[in-house]
């Protein structure tokens, strides 16, 4: 069975965003823990990605919200491990005015290609990165980019519930990787 890993953003997801929800019925999603939510660091944050990894039953894929995007970008250049693929919402603009200054340590983008398959979900209102930034990411990580309209950052904020449109995209990810349903 494919393991999930769910990587939320600065904050961590709270209690109605749609990773905590499919968490909640999807007992292949686990979620990774830094130490702390709301002071990351990218090393910090690195490393705990690489112990959910470590932990986990392959094939993963890994599910990231907002600054979690990052960190992903961040780990991959640096891990020798073996994803599947990663599935990228709302990625963030470090040059955004909105961009929490607490990541300061994510600032430095990668923009070379993910070592797997990406696909990146974007908002066209996204008050934390334009739709043209996140084109420009998915062109630089060589990860496919869905334009899901205008539905803010993806979030709780953006009354999405359990996201039943997400869900299928990522079902159809997992799919085209060869794994399956999830």
């Amino acid at each position: 069975m494919t393991t999930f890993i769910m990587l939320p953003g600065i904050g961590g997801s709270g209690e109605d965003h749609w990773q905590t929800l499919w968490e909640r019925f999807h007992p292949s999603m686990r979620r990774f823990n830094p130490p702390d939510w709301d002071k990351p660091e990218l090393s910090v944050w690195c490393r705990a990605l690489q112990d959910a990894v470590d932990a986990a039953e392959h094939p993963i894929i890994l599910v990231a919200h907002s600054l979690s995007c990052l960190l992903v970008a961040h780990w991959a250049m640096n891990s020798r491990s073996t994803v599947a693929g990663a599935f990228l919402v709302s990625v963030p603009d470090p040059e955004s005015p909105a961009f929490p200054s607490a990541a300061s340590s994510f600032r430095e983008v990668p923009r070379t290609a993910l070592p797997f398959r990406s696909i990146i979900i974007a908002s066209t209102n996204d008050p934390y990165g334009s739709i043209e930034y996140m084109q420009n990411r998915a062109h630089e990580w060589n990860s496919e980019l869905v334009n899901i309209g205008e539905h803010g950052h993806i979030n709780a904020s953006s009354n999405l519930n359990e996201w039943d449109e997400g869900y299928s995209l990522l079902r159809n990810f997992v799919r085209d990787l060869g794994l399956g349903e999830s």
